[in-house]
This record gives structure tokens, sequence and C-alpha cells, in this order.
């Protein structure tokens, strides 16, 4: 028998709102303890506009080296752009399209799923999140907290550099919102391959009937 449309479903939409409040209660935590603690001082932040003003900087902190091997430091940035700095000073543009993107995930969660389709619920739920926890940070705080920076201290081999000049493996810097956001983005990956081979299952189990029945 055939599930619910998601939208009908209590089950559904608790999964979805609770993975939502969790993913993005994390983000918003992670972001206020970070400020508060990797520079090993508080740091407050002044007005939005001041900290939207690209003229603005952190003071200078050595940052927390979290993980042995150089794999993983807290170190603090504002970013001004997109997923990992992309796109720097168009705020206005990434609050828009981050509330398109609610929409459009709600609308996907209502009109393309069904109760039980968990993988793709939580897959929403925390490309929403990740939407969410950012799109908080462009409205009321002037610019994206981020704080996560992988691999550092790891260069490029043979002189290589990115593009702009830095010559670290990964010179980004990031948080839990865009770490849920890809995350969600791979889970309802899984998803759609899962669901093409139940398709293809079905539909080659309506041919054999057919066969047989011919």
């Amino acid at each position: 028998m055939a599930s619910r449309p998601a939208w009908m479903s209590p089950r559904a939409w608790g999964l979805l709102l609770g993975t939502l409040v969790a993913s993005l209660a994390l983000d918003l935590w992670s972001k206020a303890w970070s400020f508060a603690h990797v520079a090993g001082y508080p740091i407050v932040l002044p007005d939005r506009d001041a900290v939207a003003d690209p003229s603005y900087r952190l003071p200078f902190h050595e940052g927390m080296r979290v993980l042995p091997a150089s794999l993983l430091d807290f170190h603090l940035v504002l970013n001004r752009g997109a997923v990992f700095g992309i796109g720097q000073q168009q705020r206005w543009l990434f609050v828009c399209f981050s509330l398109l993107a609610v929409v459009v995930g709600l609308w996907i969660f209502a009109r393309w799923t069904r109760e039980r389709m968990v993988l793709a619920h939580v897959g929403i739920a925390l490309v929403l999140a990740g939407g969410l926890g950012n799109l908080y940070d462009r409205l009321f705080v002037g610019a994206v907290r981020d704080f996560l920076h992988m691999l550092p201290r790891w260069n490029l081999p043979l002189g290589l550099s990115w593009p702009g000049g830095p010559t670290e493996v990964f010179p980004w810097v990031f948080n839990v919102a865009d770490v849920s956001l890809l995350l969600g983005l791979g889970l309802l990956y899984l998803h759609s391959r899962r669901e093409e081979k139940r398709a293809a299952r079905v539909k080659a189990q309506s041919q054999v009937q057919q066969s047989t029945s011919s």
C-alpha cells in the first residue's frame, strides 16, 4: 500500500521540523561559542551595517588547533559571500536566494515526497537548516560567521596555488550550516538514486508479469 503524501503525515512533518530545528540550533550555538572562545577572549561584533562593510576586520587572533596533524583548526572569519566565501559582497542577492531556497525546499517536501521517504526528509531538513543558519547571520549579524578550517598548513604540491594566491590545499573557512547544506544535498542525491533503482525494479517486474500473462 502506497504511503501518504508527506504534507499529510504528522510523522514526516515531525522528522522534517525536528531535524531542521536541531541542525539550526547546533549551527547558531557553534557560531556563538566560537566567537566567544576561539580567540582566547570574546569577540563582540558591532552593529549589522558595520559588520557588512568590507572595511571591517576582525581583531587578529591565533585561532585554536582542534585535531592533530593539522587536520582541523578553529579560526574566526566573517564571510560576506556564499558557501566557502564564493561571491563576496552580494549580501542581498544571497538573502533572496536563501528565502527562495526555503520555499522551494518546502514545496518539494509537500509536492514530491511521501510519508516513508525518510532519507529525502532528512536531506531537505538539513538543506533548509543550512540555508536558514546563514540567512540569520546575513540578516542580523551583517555577514556569515565561519570558524572551521580543514587542513591548515597543508600546502599544494609543486608550488601551485589557487586563483587569488592561496597555497593551502583547502584555504576556505566554513561553518556547521555549510556542512548541513552539503550533507543534505548528498542525502537527496542518494534518495534520487534509490528512487531510480526502485522505479527500474517496478518496471522490470511489470514487464515480467506482462510476458508471463501473455
